[in-house]
């Protein structure tokens, strides 16, 4: 899986830095803020950015991670795996009384997201839920739209994105791929 190496891993670095500073500037009560990461790199990047909200403003929020693999709208579609791999949800938090923002690697056609606010839904109801992503590659085909973006990169349809993270690949990176090098 070659691909072209659009971002380096002092350039993640310090894009997830710039997340949490947009966050903090945005939010004067951090301790009425969750992070959820979205299953699999999402999960990860929730927990970097809670490290550096809480070294810029003094408090950690809450960390979650919420599972889609039921809430997905192409469950059973023909050439799919009728047997998702299932992560652990976790909100050891009362939903209901935080701010919550969902965080994910990669924004595509929206798909994902709405699937995690619908299973964040399941748990109760946050007075505001926003969304944090490490790239926006466009091409979306519900209307969603990021809160706080680390990077805008417009793509061809034809072409992916793959966030690799250290704590899951080993190393942090953001590749683009012809559809030809993932398949």
């Amino acid at each position: 899986m070659a691909g072209r190496v659009l971002v380096d891993a002092d350039q993640v670095r310090r894009t997830v830095a710039r997340i949490a500073h947009e966050i903090v500037e945005q939010h004067a009560d951090l301790g009425e803020l969750a992070l959820v990461g979205i299953h699999t790199r999402g999960v990860p990047l929730a927990s970097r950015l809670s490290e550096r909200i809480e070294s810029f403003g003094g408090t950690a929020p809450a960390l979650g991670s919420v599972d889609i693999a039921l809430y997905r709208d192409d469950l059973g579609d023909p050439g799919r795996d009728a047997s998702p791999v299932v992560h652990d949800t976790r909100l050891d938090f009362p939903i209901a009384e935080r701010k919550v923002i969902l965080v994910d690697d990669v924004l595509f056609t929206g798909r994902t997201i709405r699937a995690a606010i619908e299973a964040l839904l399941d748990y109760g109801r946050p007075p505001l839920v926003q969304l944090a992503v490490l790239v926006d590659r466009g091409h979306r085909e519900l209307p969603i739209r990021p809160d706080y973006v680390g990077r805008n990169l417009p793509t061809a349809a034809r072409e992916r994105v793959s966030v690799r993270l250290s704590e899951i690949d080993g190393v942090d990176e953001i590749v683009l791929h012809d559809d030809e090098e993932v398949g």
